[in-house]
């Protein structure tokens, strides 16, 4: 049984990116991340674009993009600082009302029913 596997790799699979570079990775702080984005954005939207482009190329240049890598990154950078903008034109006390007043808005079709049946 041993002779039917004896020329199977025993090692990893090689990628096409991992064959070259082997990184660490380090774990981000997202917190920090997210008050840097939110200053940018909040300071003047255009210069934050400049500043995440040149981030990100230094952080890939070792590798290039391809066009719906790129697209894909402008994409969820747009979403993001949306995300961001609406999140702090609104305090916790107006969005806390706005979900109240949603609540109200919903039928007893979806209250929660009793539990116990003797009463």
């Amino acid at each position: 049984m041993s002779d039917e596997y004896q020329h199977v790799s025993k090692s990893k699979l090689k990628l096409k990116n991992d064959s070259d570079t082997k990184k660490k990775h380090k774990k981000k702080d997202k917190k920090k991340e997210k008050e840097k984005i939110i200053r940018a954005v909040m300071e003047d939207p255009g210069k934050s674009e400049d500043r995440k482009q040149q981030a990100q190329t230094s952080k890939t240049e070792g590798r290039t993009l391809t066009k719906a890598e790129e697209s894909f990154k402008k994409m969820q950078e747009k979403m993001q600082n949306k995300r961001i903008v609406e999140k702090a034109q609104m305090t916790h006390k107006q969005r806390v009302e706005l979900f109240n007043m949603h609540l109200d808005s919903l039928t007893e079709h979806f209250d929660i029913p009793k539990v116990s049946w003797t009463k």
